[in-house]
Parts: structure tokens; C-alpha cells; sequence
């Protein structure tokens, strides 16, 4: 019956994934509140734990978001004293990111998160990275394609 009902709204696979990503960062947020973390600055700590001492450029490429939008979650991450901006030596455009010891020392307890939402998931690990590879071709299709 639903076939000839196209726009049904659970027939939307944005809205499955929208729904989810909602429920996801529902997840996190409750996790991420003890260590006084949002949502988006754990993401930009995660590109730092991976490589310190990035530009706002570069981390912005990683998120697949635009700097202007980062720059609040950079300002008040550096507000709470786990990074700092630097002006680029060669290029005073550019805005050198690096974490200070407090925000280093934090990666522990993220780690801990990433444990609770994989439990929260109830997944097992090979459905799990399949389910990541599956969103990350998708994702790489939709940010390829035209409209």
C-alpha cells in the first residue's frame, strides 16, 4: 500500500536519518554534559585529538562545515581553556588551532563516551562499521552530486 504513497513520511530516508541524527545527538548530549561539552565541540576536539595545531580551514574541511559556523564552537572551546588560536606566522589570514594540556587531558574522557554510545547502539562492531560505510559513501555521493 505504501508504494503508490510516496510521501509518506516514514517512506523518507531524509527523515530516517534526520530522526536518527536527532536521536544520536540526544545520546551525546547527555554523555557529553558531565564534561561540559556540546555536541559540535566534541566534534572539533575529535579533529584535534587526531591532529593538534590545525587551521580553522582545515577544520572546517573535516566537518564538512563552513568556518563561519565553527568559529562560535572554536571561541568558546578556547573560553573554557581547551585550545587556543594563534594567528598563521606566514599568513595573518590564517588561524592556527592547538589544544592546551586541559584539553588534551580530556581525550580520556571522551573515550569513555565513544564506549557508551556504541553500547547505547547495540550493534556489533562489523554492523556497525558497515552502517559508517555505508553513510560515509552516501554522504561522498550527495556532496559529489548536483542539483
Amino acid at each position: 500500500m505504501t508504494e503508490n504513497q510516496p510521501l509518506l513520511l516514514d517512506q523518507q530516508l531524509c527523515f530516517a536519518l534526520y530522526s536518527t541524527s536527532l536521536a544520536m545527538n540526544k545520546i551525546y548530549k547527555a554523555l557529553l554534559e558531565p564534561i561540559n561539552l556540546t555536541y559540535p565541540q566534541f566534534l572539533v576536539l575529535l579533529v584535534l585529538w587526531e591532529k593538534d595545531g590545525g587551521t580553522l580551514k582545515e577544520l572546517s574541511q573535516r566537518l564538512h562545515q563552513n568556518p563561519g559556523a565553527l568559529t562560535p564552537v572554536v571561541k568558546r572551546l578556547e573560553k573554557q581553556g581547551l585550545l587556543v588560536r594563534r594567528r598563521g606566522g606566514k599568513d595573518e589570514r590564517s588561524l592556527a588551532i592547538e589544544l592546551t594540556e586541559d584539553g588534551r587531558a580530556l581525550r580520556e574522557q571522551a573515550a569513555a563516551v565513544n564506549q557508551q554510545v556504541a553500547g547505547t547502539c547495540g550493534m556489533a562492531q562489523q554492523e556497525f562499521e558497515n552502517l559508517r560505510g555505508t553513510l560515509l559513501a552516501l554522504r561522498g555521493r550527495l556532496e559529489g552530486g548536483t542539483v
